[in-house]
């Protein structure tokens, strides 16, 4: 396992002191907070107590009045409307969220989910003629639409007017795509204030809109469960507005009168919806609702949402959850086959990785953990014949898609987001893509970039690691990008128990300080050779996470390792 380096950010425990009075908190969530660019009484107790008047108004969203204009004449008028979502979890959520609406509203509302392998990404113009024929004359595309130009061309030459909903940054050499509006808080000339929301917040605000123009915004909350599902499993920063979504989205899983969530709740394991954190989102709810369409046809997720019968919300959750465990598998499939074609990673900045007919559905995964492990850039594609398909993941220290835009002549099309970007490239020209993306990596990246790093926090005394500071840290809730669990570290602890290796590859041990108060700890995917532990013995740096959790209704603290140091 590579040596980290750690960072331990600086504070200032005055500060700390004197805020932590205000809020009648510890001065370690103080800090936290100061740390966070919370530093004042207000923005600490807006980020401690995210409300529903904290959301941001709609109409501040460049192209809401048209977009809202347009859907209004044709709910009042009858007219059909075609939701045309993205197959990942921010589509398909964003699509369930704005069918309902609009089915509340008395619309006559359809959707159509492309299927990944036979129609591919974006907005196609195969699917707008079939619309055309099946009587629409209104489109509204969810996570997605931003650079797709061709299509809304003839779309417009046709008598088809496109809503697009969309989050993913334009092209700013094309312009504005030719629809009848656009709503994305990263287009040109839009002053919404917050550019973080994910493609199901851009839908979310447009029914925030639509609702209260027909005098219903009380019904507004509870969008807010499928719109924090689709927040953080398309890793959006929880900050700002996406934190408000989130959080309240949360809360109010306790109470689901959906069928359909309902059952995906079960299966995934979350008991009644109670005590649910950002993590089971994530981690739990996300992945099956993505494996729809990695592995099959995403519309199986709508179809979910959008039942009222609790025996075919079951089916339908249950078929979600065996794509999952089918997608796990192949997913560590190419994982390993991947890792195993590079060669030397200290000798590139970018690892460009490919392979012959490897499943499309998961590389976007596999990218991101080998990203991951080697503490590089990545983009893994697969050869299928002619054409070969990729999908790129990033570290924080590079902006992928301005990599990728120095290589586009290469390229049959191209997009994304700074650290998350997918590609379409022949496989004769992947060697010269290799090559330059390579090169323009180079010339951004420092030695010290590319070398895995440990960020903390805050220093603690061994003292300081107590059950209650464990609890109070959930007041920073909810945890995931751009707001991560805080990372300690301790000094002068010492191995209390012999590790227990658990499935092969992860390490449970207890500790302890000089005042001999036992703490228990768990180091994840740290064993990496069977049979092979590290060393624990000397006097431990424990660089870790603290969390709690409940079994058969007792609360126990874990230290979760980020990374340990010993001395002898």
């Amino acid at each position: 396992m590579k040596a980290k380096r750690w960072i331990v950010r600086e504070h200032d425990a005055e500060r700390a002191a004197s805020l932590a009075s205000v809020l009648g908190v510890s001065p370690i969530l103080a800090a936290l907070l100061i740390n966070r660019g919370y530093d004042d009484e207000r923005a600490a107790r807006v980020f401690l107590s995210p409300t529903y008047d904290q959301l941001h108004e709609p109409y501040d969203m460049l192209g809401m009045r048209e977009a809202v204009a347009r859907l209004r004449r044709a709910v009042e008028d009858r007219e059909p409307i075609l939701i045309y979502g993205d197959y990942d979890v921010d589509g398909t959520t964003g699509t369930a969220v704005l069918l309902r609406a609009l089915k509340l509203l008395g619309a006559q509302a359809g959707f159509h989910i492309p299927h990944r392998f036979t129609e591919g990404y974006g907005i196609q113009q195969a699917a707008l003629e079939k619309a055309v024929n099946d009587g629409y004359r209104l489109v509204v595309s969810i996570d997605c639409g931003i650079r797709a130009h061709e299509p809304l061309y003839w779309a417009r030459d046709n008598g088809l007017d496109v809503i697009i909903t969309d989050h993913h940054l334009p092209d700013e050499k094309e312009g504005a795509p030719p629809a009848f509006a656009v709503l994305n808080p990263n287009q040109a000339g839009c002053e919404y204030p917050d550019k973080h929301l994910a493609g199901v917040g851009v839908a979310f605000k447009l029914v925030h809109a639509l609702f209260r123009e027909y005098g219903r915004e009380a019904q507004v909350p509870a969008f807010m469960k499928v719109v924090a599902i689709g927040t953080v499993a398309d890793v959006a920063k929880l900050t700002g507005e996406n934190r408000t979504i989130v959080s309240i989205g949360l809360k109010d899983l306790a109470r689901v009168a959906n069928p359909g969530l309902r059952a995906l709740i079960d299966v995934a394991g979350c008991g009644d919806g109670k005590g649910m954190t950002a993590y089971d989102l994530g981690f739990r709810l996300g992945p099956r609702i993505n494996a729809a369409g990695r592995m099959d046809a995403a519309r199986a997720v709508v179809e979910l949402f959008d039942t009222r019968n609790f025996d075919e919300a079951r089916r339908l959750a249950n078929h979600l959850d065996s794509r999952n465990e089918e997608r796990k598998t192949v997913q560590q499939q190419i994982i390993d086959l991947a890792i195993a074609e590079v060669k030397d990673p200290e000798e590139c900045h970018v690892a460009v990785i490919a392979g012959e007919g490897w499943h499309r559905g998961v590389i976007g995964i596999a990218a991101s953990k080998i990203a991951e492990r080697l503490n590089r850039p990545c983009v893994v594609l697969s050869i299928d014949g002619e054409m070969a398909h990729g999908s790129g993941r990033s570290i924080e220290a590079y902006h992928l898609l301005n990599g990728l835009t120095t290589c586009s002549d290469l390229f049959e099309k191209f997009g994304g987001h700074s650290h998350a970007a997918g590609i379409t490239i022949r496989p004769e020209r992947i060697e010269e893509f290799r090559r330059r993306l390579n090169e323009h990596a180079a010339s951004c990246l420092t030695p010290d970039e590319l070398e895995p790093l440990v960020k903390i926090d805050l220093e603690l005394r061994p003292e300081d690691v107590t059950f209650s500071l464990a609890r109070e840290l959930d007041a920073l809730e909810p945890f995931g990008a751009g707001n991560p669990r805080p990372v300690f570290m301790t000094r002068n602890l010492r191995r209390l128990s012999e590790p227990v290796v658990i499935k092969d590859k992860h390490l449970k041990f207890r500790l302890a300080g000089p005042q001999n108060r036992p703490l228990e700890a768990v180091w994840w995917n740290c064993v990496e050779t069977p049979g092979q532990t590290p060393d624990l013995n000397g006097s431990i740096e424990l660089a870790y996470t603290l969390e709690t959790s409940a079994w058969n209704d007792e609360y126990r603290m874990q230290l979760n390792v980020s990374d340990l140091k010993c001395r002898n």
